[in-house]
């Protein structure tokens, strides 16, 4: 069992896991984002050490003061909770290199699945049925953007390829809109997940969602 445990995210997320932290005995850090100084969760930890300013590439996505404030705190382990850090597989390295447990899965493991296109692709090595969609990321060339779109056809969906929590993500249902979609998407990726690359796959307007938490 741990004695201190840092979370590497914010608010209802943060939250959940002091909640579970304390009722485990364990003492929880957090980090936050000079915006976020006064926020709930912060107010609520044993200990919180601010890494940065507002923006989430200079806070809660910069790998170098989150590890320094689990080392001037004395954590044993470090949670990402979901979204932000918690699917790149370099930050997991990066945590068990310095000395720290990950809370989550072996980076080789998030390596392959963090990364919808990857884990796209491993599906369809092994036999599983895929939504139709790009091979692999979009290319920049906005020409090739609109045929990959045409050959899918509209509506379509462009997804951050290190997306979670339901970030990154937009519809389009015009020829004329999607090139600023694909742009407007990979801007937000890179600002949430540190990773600008994104895929496309035919929108389905009304499915059925069976998700399973593993």
């Amino acid at each position: 069992m741990f004695g201190k445990v840092l979370i590497a995210n914010r608010g209802e997320i943060a939250l959940r896991i002091q909640r579970a932290c304390r009722e485990l005995g364990i003492k929880t850090v957090v980090v936050h984002s000079e915006a976020d100084r006064e926020a709930k969760y912060v107010r609520l930890a044993d200990e919180s050490v601010c890494i940065g300013p507002a923006p989430s590439a200079q806070s809660y996505l910069n790998v170098p003061a989150i590890i320094s404030a689990a080392e001037v705190t004395d954590a044993q382990a470090i949670h990402p909770g979901y979204g932000f850090l918690s699917e790149n597989a370099d930050f997991a390295e990066r945590v068990e290199s310095s000395g720290f447990v990950f809370i989550g899965p072996r980076p080789e493991t998030i390596r392959l699945m963090g990364d919808k296109v990857s884990a796209k692709e491993a599906m369809r090595v092994t036999g599983v049925p895929c939504v139709p969609g790009s091979e692999g990321s979009l290319p920049e060339d906005p020409k090739e953007i609109l045929r990959i779109a045409k050959v899918v056809g509209y509506p379509v969906i462009i997804k951050a390829a290190g997306g979670g929590g339901g970030r990154g993500m937009r519809v389009v249902h015009t020829e004329a809109a999607l090139i600023n979609a694909v742009n407007l998407t990979r801007a937000e990726a890179q600002n949430f997940f540190g990773n600008p690359n994104v895929y496309m796959e035919k929108y389905l307007e009304n499915p059925r969602h069976i998700e399973i938490q593993v």
